[in-house]
């Protein structure tokens, strides 16, 4: 039986490109040209995938996407343009069920060659997600429910210190996983954690300023030349690649690099943790990688295995796409797989 999709979007062209791209697959394709539509037809048939634009007369995306979490769980994935507000209002649409986005970098380019493969990839893979994986929107408060948290500013330590370092790679799925991780640090945890997650440059900016306000811990945006330190939350940079070097002092900062070399992702999950060995020890470093399209960080995985390091692949029944971890698990780089939720105690507790 073929798949069935919701393209929503008030923009005709959007919708009559989106169309022209996805009917490649073969699937069952319907249209909404707003928010209620999208509702509406949503509560009625059971889709495999909907796109969902913002910005809509009617009912917007956002209130869409929390309708029909709560009434239809599905496998949403925004449409966004690449702008700071956007960013932000699209991981508003994450907290709520929603399980990643495409990019739109304006109506006339969306069918476009370089978004072309980006939207098969991930209209594709979410159409695989089982049901039983999609959550009604209760799971997580969005950006206005959060407290305010009072973070220890005082920094009495430096790169040196470092004992052990926490290395996390993430893609499709990844944002909610990354927070709950970010926000379940203790205060007085003693490892700089550095995270890959696949984004472009304007919403790395924006998920970084959300997770440094749901954090104990302090998180910045990776920036070159930028000091490595312990108890610290570090998020790579969305366009460049997040490296390490180490100082004459010992110091051990973080290299950015713009050259995308073979990698599919920049940031790169493989990027980041290949250049960690350059400067750490093998059994000083802890390997995760989590929910994701496609192979990034397995390779990785498999170096700092064989070099000692501590390694954590979430497990096929956990991951919201059964990607990246099956990968590093299949080339033998998983030291431990598990859920996602023994993988977070793993982090939380280490010693």
């Amino acid at each position: 039986m073929a798949k069935k999709i919701l393209i929503v979007d008030d923009s005709a062209l959007v919708r009559k490109q989106l169309r022209e791209i996805i009917s490649t697959l073969d699937y069952e394709i319907d249209i909404a040209k707003n928010g209620q539509e999208a509702v509406d037809k949503a509560t009625q048939v059971q889709y495999d995938v909907i796109t969902m634009d913002i910005n809509m007369p009617v009912m917007d995306g956002i209130e869409a996407v929390k309708q029909i979490m709560n009434k239809k769980p599905t496998a949403i994935l925004m449409v966004s343009s690449l702008t700071t507000q956007n960013a932000s209002i699209t991981m508003d649409a994450i907290d709520l069920g929603a399980i990643d986005y495409i990019s739109k970098p304006g109506t006339m380019n969306v069918g476009k060659n370089e978004n072309r493969d980006e939207i098969l990839q991930k209209v594709k893979s979410l159409s695989r997600i089982p049901k039983r994986r999609l959550q009604k929107n209760n799971a997580r408060p969005t950006q206005r429910e959060r407290k305010v948290l009072v973070k220890n500013i005082e920094q009495t330590s430096d790169s040196r210190d470092i004992e052990k370092v926490v290395l996390i790679g993430a893609s499709t799925g990844g944002p909610g996983l990354i927070e709950q991780i970010c926000s379940s640090l203790p205060q007085d945890y003693k490892y700089p954690v550095c995270i890959v997650q696949h984004m472009p440059e304007q919403f790395t900016k924006t998920f970084t300023a959300r997770l440094d306000r749901s954090s104990v811990l302090n998180v910045h945006e990776s920036a070159h030349n930028m000091e490595l330190l312990p108890g610290n939350i570090y998020v790579a940079h969305g366009g460049v690649h997040m490296n390490f070097s180490k100082k004459a002092s010992g110091k051990i900062v973080i290299r950015e690099d713009k050259n995308k070399g073979a990698n599919f992702f920049q940031p790169s999950v493989n990027d980041m943790m290949h250049s960690a060995l350059n400067v750490f020890d093998g059994p000083n470093i802890i390997g995760v990688v989590l929910t994701g399209i496609g192979d990034d960080g397995a390779n990785s995985m498999v170096e700092l295995k064989k070099a000692g390091a501590y390694t954590l692949g979430e497990n096929e029944e956990s991951a919201t796409v059964y990607g990246m971890p099956k990968e590093a698990y299949d080339r033998g780089g998983v030291s431990e797989q598990m859920s996602f939720a023994n993988i977070l105690k793993k982090i939380v507790t280490l010693k």
